[in-house]
């Protein structure tokens, strides 16, 4: 493995510890309602905020929250397709662009509101700016934000005792996009521009080639849409070929910011949640077994992606190698050689789903591992907010797990874990997986579904598990070559997002709730230790055990047998 790219892994690496602890303090004081530095300029528009739009700063029950929501993300949903149904009619459209068809219209809806960004469509030829801007960019805020809100409320149970109060769901969407979303946003944007990044409203440049061919140059609000499709893992990118075109991602800093951006706030909430706890042992415990796995997860997609590729020494008719027989077809090459695989186990640990190359022609035991980064829940750091409550929910798992070895029953934070938590805990922790399974069994019956798919038998298969995984754990990336803009594929995706998303919200909530009306039971002697090495160490385990045993028989139909099918020189 070159010096180089060994180096680039370890620089990313620091960055991420440097970074996520001083985020994760920041947020604690925006989140716990105290003063921080943006707050003299910030506190007077959230107090008119909540004047003009008539909310109080009073405790929500699980009920109320859960409704609060889902009653939000639902309007947004309305808003955001009836904003993709009459863009025709609309301003900032200098393509004169067309309303999709509806079933496209309505997937694309359900995937911002759902902080997944599934994109069948090609965006610079479907959507118009006025629709990437007021409809795209701004669930890309909100749905982030009420990822943060829930995790927030799974913490408050956890700390409170004897109430009802998880916050206000108001409150924690307004803090989130006022204090932490937006300016950061605003700052990464210009960082963007400064590195090329187009932020105007002028119509596609036309122009003629040296060869004498026309090629139709897209141009828009990309800066301001780059930044927060990473900062909220949101994924949904300004152009098709999404961080891998050059307007997106330019250069080698613009790379590394987006995937700093993309893993600043999961990593940082682990922080934010030691510090609600008084405890700040307890988020550390959780951070360095999550960076480990990740680190590992990365080691193996690089390996994976700057070894000779098998099926050329075979003699096959390989056509994504370079002079070295490593694969390079469809992977970033304008940086250093670490970028594409760091960038993909990035966006795959984190519910984000933005690409710097496309992950169909990675190897495929790299697709093996951005596939079971998905399917562990994308809780390896996850989404903004949803990675933190998952995290959670496995700590959950384990402690029951170790309590019932131990004859004890199980509690964690002081809180007794009783029958009907670890049922909640369970079913919140599952659903997204059995979603992604239960899908990609229906795509195999169905007939015609399979038409959308690309390559080998197991390749193929690889490619609907992979669209089943991603729009489940509200990821948005995919292999491509696979065709998603069919009225099935359409129709069960946006299915598949929308209940993969919110079931699993209103079970933590509820699970939220049952915490907080508990008291604390004092330490004793019997009590598990969850914030030490051998808590971080059984966490990991459970982790990985779950995923493995869910998902190894699917993997191995998929990108197993594709691996396999390399050594024999078919693929």
């Amino acid at each position: 493995m070159d010096i180089k790219v060994i180096a680039e892994v370890l620089f990313f690496l620091v960055l991420v510890l440097l970074v996520a602890k001083p985020m994760g303090n920041f947020m604690y004081l925006v989140f716990d309602g105290k003063r921080n530095f943006l707050s003299p300029v910030m506190e007077p528009v959230e107090k008119f905020i909540y004047k003009v739009s008539g909310v109080k700063d009073s405790g929500q029950g699980w009920a109320e929250y859960a409704l609060s929501v889902i009653a939000f993300n639902i309007l947004g949903l309305i808003v955001l397709f009836a904003i993709m149904m009459f863009q025709q009619f609309l301003p900032l459209n200098p393509q004169g662009l067309k309303a999709p068809e509806w079933r496209l219209a309505l997937n694309t809806a359900i995937s911002f509101v759902t902080n997944t960004n599934w994109q069948a469509y090609t965006p610079e030829s479907t959507v118009s700016y006025f629709t990437q801007m007021v409809g795209l960019a701004v669930q890309n805020f909100v749905s982030a934000a009420s990822g943060i809100a829930v995790s927030l409320a799974l913490i408050r149970g956890l700390v409170r005792k004897q109430t009802r109060d998880l916050g206000n769901f108001w409150v924690d969407l307004t803090r989130s996009c006022l204090y932490v979303l937006l300016p950061i946003a605003i700052i990464s944007a210009l960082f963007l521009v400064w590195q090329g990044v187009p932020q105007n409203f002028s119509g596609y440049t036309h122009a003629v080639t040296v060869e004498g061919a026309k090629q139709v140059i897209g141009q828009g609000t990309v800066a301001s849409q780059e930044a927060i499709k990473e900062l909220g893992t949101n994924g949904g990118g300004f152009f098709n070929a999404n961080s891998a075109h050059p307007y997106e991602n330019p250069t080698p800093l613009s790379n590394i910011l987006e995937m700093l951006l993309i893993i600043l706030i999961p990593a940082g909430l682990i922080f934010t949640f030691g510090k609600f706890v008084h405890d700040i042992k307890q988020g550390r415990a959780l951070f360095y077994a999550v960076f480990i796995t990740f680190a590992i997860f990365i080691a193996g997609a690089v390996y994976y992606e700057t070894a000779p590729n098998p099926a050329f020494a075979k003699g096959a008719a390989v056509t994504n190698i370079s002079a070295k027989d490593i694969p390079s077809e469809g992977k970033e090459t304008r940086f250093f050689g670490g970028a594409s695989p760091i960038f993909s186990v990035v966006t795959t640990v984190t519910s984000c789903g933005a690409v710097n190359n496309m992950h169909d022609s990675n190897m495929p035991m790299t697709g093996f591992i951005e596939l079971f980064d998905m399917q562990l829940g994308e809780l390896i750091f996850g989404g903004v907010g949803s990675g933190m409550y998952t995290l959670l929910l496995f700590a959950l798992i384990t402690v029951f797990l170790a309590g019932l070895m131990i004859g004890r029953t199980p509690e964690y934070l002081g809180k007794k874990i009783g029958p009907t938590e670890i049922k909640l805990t369970a079913a919140a922790s599952l659903f997204s997986g059995i979603m992604m399974l239960v899908v990609s069994a229906i795509a195999v019956y169905v007939p015609g579904a399979a038409a959308s798919t690309m390559g080998s038998v197991p390749h193929g298969f690889s490619q609907m598990l992979y669209a089943a995984t991603s729009t489940a754990g509200n990821n948005g990336s995919a292999f491509a070559g696979f065709n998603a803009n069919t009225g099935f594929w359409n129709l069960i995706l946006g299915l598949n997002m929308f209940v993969a998303r919110f079931v699993p919200m209103i079970l933590v909530l509820m699970l939220a709730g049952r915490f907080a009306a508990k008291n604390v039971t004092p330490v004793s002697v019997g009590t598990l230790p969850t914030n030490d090495a051998l808590f971080a160490f059984m966490l990991v385990m459970v982790i990985l055990l779950v995923g493995g045993l869910t998902f190894l028989p699917a993997l191995s139909m998929g990108p197993i047998a594709d691996h396999m099918a390399l050594f024999s020189g078919i693929r």
